[in-house]
């Protein structure tokens, strides 16, 4: 029955179930009925299948490792050798390739995957081009000594060729990285920097919002920033010139790759590096709130396994489906969508603003790829409604099954949004992760309801608890999430964290032998979950998560700032609030001048994810008498939080610095509560 147009949404109101034909259609149904058939196991609905996936590791994984095909060249001697956290040992003995399996995945006569940009129409990329693309690029990188180990990096946006960049990397055991040409030279330095990358792909600019933005300047002080680096690839997007590369050998895309008239390298003869399934993959970077980012080192043999299961079974994802998921490739979204070309499913990439040349640009490619999955964060949806746009009533979305929200909080309003304004029929599987496991810790499960608010389940093999100040697992409580039992895609390591201080202390500092996720979590009685926004400081923008120390780096540089603080809400709406309080020096006010400096100084350095929504000038930075800014407090206050409980006075430097935050707090108390957007 469709959803009252008229009636307020509630949160754990029914919005959908799953008929009989698509639960018997459902992967996940598949899965159970092999079980039974291949294993003797039988379970009576969801809770009883992830509760045995958690308790059986053994059991679970390897079926995980079987049902869904992995090929490696040597099979492991066991699932899991070393269980303790950190350190456990997966499929010790195996070796396998990631780019391998995805290229493995190919269909003759097929489009691997589609692509679209501000000003290119929507075309394909063949399998036979795209294998040929990443075996010559890959041969190239070898012929100029790279090796397993080494790391590739990239400064690009989400285009085919950084696809290709990435296989070829991957598939001779190289390590990859990469972030979007957005971020500044000192935001790309401070990941890239870590790994001593020995090449460096790149681009001239890029262009987003029906504008072009020339980078080249930005990308010279990159590769000064990299001593390490012997080699360049410019890949021209706006034909703008040459790029300056210091010591390092620069080499035209087309000429390492191959143009359109060059004859592409054939399957045979090129050499997937067989590599030990905890080998490094790639390196994704997380926030950090006290230094650097973190680079954290992903396995081939991980991320293959955790992908295969998750898009499987949680979006229900088969050959042949298309993929839209709009991201950067500086976020973890951009791995799990090309990650998709395992199963043999098509992504569709976009380069470009997902509001130009309207707001609904989304939903037009939805309609034009005929997607079958569709991807945002919960704040682009609170833009089309506060603009009052209707997809189904513009759009052909008839091939369209499933709908993802991801990357903060989903309100009850945004679920219903999907039946009432999108497709009465569609399956909402919201879900949540992390960068730190590139995947969902909670998420859809095709053959349970909707309820309005509610991420249906735990996701299979994920342990995700809530746990109580004292360590105890509780129900219908906010507490920590915790991860109490191991997962193959959790980090092998930090980069240059050679003793694994870095990583204990981000994540089990806590709890000795359970991963503390830093989220506020909710499950109720029936198993649904809500994840609540962060436990610790960190600052989580459309999904991509920014270290606070990012902020205070670059706002050092201006003189006129002589303290700052900053925080992230996440709002009742699903939405985000970004205010950035600093103390000036004496006679110094807060102008529109000196704001837009600061705001410049944070999108030119590092990204336009890095500007606040509101600047804001108090007397004082709040301190503990250890010298740590007290930003969870300040975070409490805005939302809510009676001062007192929010933070102990004799754990503050100075008592009084907290009196402009209580009052800011109180003047916006109706923002915080309410939906509408900010300043």
């Amino acid at each position: 029955m469709p959803l009252d147009p008229e009636r307020q949404v509630r949160e754990g109101d029914l919005l959908w179930s799953p008929g009989p034909e698509r639960v018997a259609a459902a992967n996940l149904t598949g899965y159970q009925r092999w079980l039974r058939e291949q294993r003797g196991l039988e379970f009576n609905g969801y809770p009883a299948l992830w509760e045995w996936s958690v308790s059986d590791l053994d059991a679970f994984w390897g079926s995980i490792w079987d049902y869904l095909g992995v090929r490696a060249s040597v099979p492991p001697e066991r699932v899991l050798g070393r269980r303790e956290m950190p350190g456990a040992q997966w499929f010790p003995g195996a070796r396998l390739n990631y780019a391998e399996h995805v290229l493995g995945r190919a269909r003759p006569g097929a489009d691997a995957l589609l692509h679209i940009g501000e000003e290119t129409p929507m075309a394909g990329l063949p399998w036979e081009e795209l294998g040929g693309r990443v075996r010559a690029l890959g041969t190239w990188l070898r012929e100029q000594g790279v090796r397993p180990g080494d790391r590739v990096v990239a400064w690009m946006p989400n285009l085919p060729a950084t696809v290709v960049a990435m296989l070829a990397t991957t598939a001779i055991g190289a390590v990859w990285a990469a972030c979007s040409p957005d971020f500044g030279v000192r935001g790309a330095l401070d990941r890239f920097a870590q790994l001593e990358p020995v090449v460096l792909i790149a681009v001239d600019g890029y262009r987003f919002g029906g504008r072009a933005f020339d980078r080249r300047a930005e990308l010279g002080h990159i590769v000064v920033g990299l001593p390490s680096l012997r080699h360049v690839i410019h890949h021209p997007v706006l034909e703008a010139g040459p790029v300056p590369t210091g010591t390092a050998r620069c080499h035209a895309w087309a000429d390492v790759v191959g143009g359109e008239s060059r004859a592409l390298p054939s399957p045979d003869g090129f050499r997937f590096e067989q590599v030990p399934f905890d080998h490094p993959l790639w390196t994704l970077f997380s926030s950090g709130t006290t230094g650097p980012p973190k680079a954290l080192v992903h396995s081939h043999g991980g991320i293959l396994l955790e992908q295969l299961k998750l898009q499987t079974f949680h979006l229900d994802l088969r050959a042949g489906d298309r993929l839209f998921f709009y991201t950067t490739t500086g976020w973890m979204m951009w791995n799990f969508l090309i990650s998709s070309l395992a199963l043999g499913v098509q992504p569709v990439l976009y380069d470009g603003s997902p509001a130009f040349p309207a707001v609904d640009t989304l939903w037009r490619i939805a309609q034009d790829s005929r997607a079958t999955l569709v991807g945002a964060s919960p704040s682009y949806v609170e833009g089309m409604i506060r603009a009052g746009v209707v997809p189904r009533d513009r759009f052909d979305l008839s091939a369209l099954a499933t709908v993802m929200p991801a990357g903060s909080p989903v309100s009850p309003e945004v679920t219903a949004w999907f039946y009432r304004k999108v497709k009465a029929d569609v399956w909402v599987a919201s879900g949540s992760g992390g960068t730190d496991v590139c995947t969902g810790f909670v998420g859809g499960v095709p053959t349970l309801p909707v309820y309005a608010g509610e991420i249906q389940a735990p996701s299979l093999g994920v342990a995700a608890r809530a746990f109580d100040e004292h360590g105890r697992s509780v129900v219908d409580q906010v507490g920590e999430m915790v991860i109490t039992q191991p997962m193959p895609s959790m980090p092998v390591r930090m980069w240059g964290d050679a003793d694994d201080r870095r990583y204990r202390e981000t994540y089990f500092a806590d709890y000795p032998g359970v991963w503390r996720q830093g989220d506020f979590f909710r499950v109720n009685e029936r198993g649904g979950c809500f994840v609540l926004g962060r436990s610790d400081a960190t600052l989580n923008r459309h999904g991509v998560r920014i270290g606070t120390a990012e902020i205070y780096r670059a706002i050092a540089g201006i003189d006129e700032v002589e303290g700052a603080l900053v925080v992230n809400l996440d709002l009742p709406s699903g939405g985000f609030f970004m205010p950035l309080f600093v103390k000036l020096r004496d006679g110094v006010r807060l102008d529109e001048p000196l704001e837009a400096r600061i705001r410049e100084r944070l999108r030119t350095e590092y990204s336009p994810r890095h500007v606040p929504d509101r600047v804001i000038q108090v007397a004082g930075i709040p301190m503990t008498l250890t010298g740590k800014k007290m930003e969870i407090p300040v975070r409490k206050i805005l939302l809510g939080t009676p001062p007192e409980e929010a933070a102990s006075v004799h754990a503050l430097a100075d008592p009084t610095t907290l009196a402009d935050y209580v009052s800011y707090a109180r003047s916006q108390h109706d923002y915080v509560l309410g939906t509408e957007p900010h300043g």
